[in-house]
């Protein structure tokens, strides 16, 4: 038994001196950044006590050092259960967000609050439960955009950070590695390109970077290539040697007569204890974006420009304000020609990790923040985005589940389904009139169309049979105007609204729709008398009724459409009171007419108003009703046409 009891004792003991050497291992580790190994080392002490809480703290900050917070869900859980703290309830939130479980997020972030009552820890608190709320009334950016993976092109391990630069796509990736990052455990990252042309690539045809080699035992991430081609800018950084730079820094390669230059670490950088990567050129390749970790940001990373200098290089790096920085992080720009701004954050309200979003300029002005929605963004990080062609086709990078590998490269693209179009085809015939006889055909007569902003829209004249064809738009109001010399010009409003198929029904991408309308013009005859239909005046007055009005209204049209003429309109009156009170009453009814079309934008100067009173009868000894009415009209005449 005393033997027994000595040799579990003995054992005891070795595992105490062994779980310490683990300890300080794992604490120089994480320590040193080599946040996978101290993984691995802490993982071994979790396997014989689940409940260390130095072990599940070391776990939990390592997978949130290393981007991969998700993972630390069941770890901050152990804190938070043995030693609940703001820092552990608040990183379980980002994790439980990062997974997609809202609910729980909220209530980690609630849990939050109860212990601290820092004004800026609360406030971030808040914001996280306010992009919560948030992230549930996102919509599509891009509604109709199918992102996919580009299988072809991925590997096992990361491939992200695509661009299209001179029918190449550059891209990174940890393929053809010598070596692991400590701080994931994954290969180091390299540059890559291949031949492609817009989405198609050549992934027979993978090569490392040949404008300069890249080096081994560190990462190089995330290329940027100017506009015309001669200077390449990347992230290098994360050497394990202490010779090197301590953190991650933007280096340029300038192409040089025969080729490119070795890569130079760039003035912008200012500080290497500062974190900078994901460079981007705006479009004219006068800017230079990139995100940075630099002092006097708005939170972790946050995105700069720097201009260009005489010199060529780039300087006077600028903040670009807490409208697009957060408290989080934000990185990837990616400047579009038509002002619109893309990046990639955690900070703006999302779906979990990193999330893409737009910056752009609303009506009134301002810029506004939108995130591109569910099609492309995951709960895991969505970044990297690069078009072939803006907008409608192009790149982003993600690490969404069911990819080929950790980070994968994804196309995509717009498939907004064709509108279906419908043609108006409107055959316009253009007759005349001849009195007693039916419409006979007018050639040569011209025939314009107007839109509705009274722009002119096509003309011809008039072919053997009469006709012009001209292509309407569906639901559109046009003017149609006629005129040949000899005859009254006439103008028509014609309307395609109600007269085509709903786009909807139809099958066919084309569908024609011809539709046929008649434009008949009177012949002008100096002194020939017009008479004006359903002129009608009240016993004894000399008023215009609305009814009367109405017809004048034809006159006033036909007066606008013939700018040269000249006309007398002229009243006339029947027989049955004396002839002084008929002739003064139709002067009176003449000269109201004349008045009423004056009051419609008619130069009075082109009027005379005449009444005959019944000086003109048309019927002599008028006996029924009939008869008096067909002798009380009103007329007009041209007296004179304007060259």
């Amino acid at each position: 038994m005393k033997y027994q009891f000595f040799g579990i004792f003995s054992l005891f003991l070795i595992l105490i001196s062994s779980c310490k050497s683990l300890q300080e291992k794992g604490n120089d580790q994480f320590l040193s950044g080599e946040y996978q190994y101290a993984i691995n080392t802490f993982g071994q002490i979790l396997a014989e006590d689940s409940a260390n809480l130095e072990a599940n703290q070391i776990v939990a900050e390592s997978y949130r050092l290393s981007n991969r917070i998700e993972k630390a869900t069941p770890y901050y859980e152990q804190l938070v259960a043995q030693e609940p703290t703001f820092e552990a309830y608040y990183r379980l939130g980002l994790s439980y967000k990062a997974n997609e479980q809202p609910e729980k997020a909220k209530e980690a972030f609630e849990n939050a609050k109860g212990y601290t009552s820092d004004e800026v820890f609360l406030s971030e608190v808040q914001r996280q439960l306010s992009a919560i709320e948030l992230a549930e009334g996102i919509e599509d950016y891009f509604p109709n955009y199918e992102l996919v993976n580009y299988t072809e092109l991925n590997t096992a391990g990361d491939d992200y950070a695509p661009l299209s630069s001179e029918n190449f796509l550059y891209f990174t990736s940890g393929r053809q590695a010598s070596g692991l990052y400590p701080a994931t455990g994954t290969p180091y990252h390299k540059l890559f390109r291949a031949r492609a042309e817009g989405l198609r690539v050549d992934v027979n045809g993978i090569q490392a970077l040949p404008e300069f080699k890249n080096e081994e035992g560190l990462n190089q991430a995330a290329i940027a290539i100017s506009p015309d081609g001669n200077t390449i800018i990347y992230a290098r950084g994360n050497s394990t040697s202490p010779k090197d730079l301590p953190e991650p820094a933007l280096f340029a390669s300038y192409f040089r007569g025969a080729g490119f230059t070795q890569p130079i670490w760039m003035p912008v950088n200012e500080d290497e204890f500062w974190w900078n990567s994901t460079p981007a050129f705006s479009p004219d390749g006068e800017v230079l974006y990139f995100a940075s970790n630099r002092p006097g940001g708005f939170g972790g990373i946050d995105l700069y420009k720097a201009t260009k200098l005489a010199n060529g290089d780039f300087g006077n790096a600028v903040n670009l304000g807490p409208n697009i920085n957060t408290p989080g992080n934000e990185m990837f720009p990616r400047p579009a020609p038509d002002g619109k701004f893309f990046f990639s954050s955690d900070g703006h309200p999302g779906y979990g990790k990193l999330d893409l979003f737009v910056a752009e300029v609303d009506e009134s002005g301002k810029q506004v923040i939108k995130n591109l929605g569910e099609n492309f963004n995951s709960n895991q990080d969505d970044f990297g985005i690069s078009f072939t062609e803006y907008p409608k086709e192009g790149f982003i990078s993600s690490n969404r589940e069911g990819g080929v590998g950790n980070d994968d490269i994804y196309f995509f693209e717009d498939k907004t389904p064709k509108p279906k179009i419908v043609n108006v085809l409107l055959n316009v015939f253009t007759k005349q009139r001849v009195a007693g006889e039916p419409d006979a055909v007018l050639e040569q007569a011209r025939v314009v169309l107007y839109d509705s902003a009274n722009k002119q829209m096509d003309g011809n004249f008039s072919n053997s049979t009469g006709r012009v064809r001209f292509t309407l738009a569906p639901d559109e109001k046009y003017t149609i105007i006629a005129s040949k010399n000899g005859y009254f010009s006439k103008s028509v409003p014609y309307t395609t609204v109600g007269k085509t198929p709903d786009p909807a029904t139809l099958v066919q991408d084309v569908t024609n729709v011809t539709l046929d309308t008649t434009i008949v013009l009177d012949q002008l005859i100096l002194d020939q008398s017009i008479i004006l239909e359903n002129i009608y005046y009240d016993l004894d007055k000399a008023d215009i009724r609305p009814d009367a009005a109405v017809e004048l209204d034809k006159l006033v049209q036909i007066l606008k459409d013939n700018p040269s003429i000249r006309i007398e309109l002229s009243s006339h009156t029947d027989d049955r009171s004396s002839d002084a009170y008929n002739l003064d009453l139709s002067q009176r009814r003449a000269q109201s007419a004349v008045d009423y079309i004056v009051s419609q934008g008619i130069s009075r100067d082109r009027l005379v108003a005449k009444g005959y009173g019944e000086t003109q009868l048309i019927i002599e000894n008028a006996q029924t009703e009939e008869e008096h009415q067909t002798n009380r009209r009103t007329e007009f005449k041209v007296i004179s046409i304007e060259e």
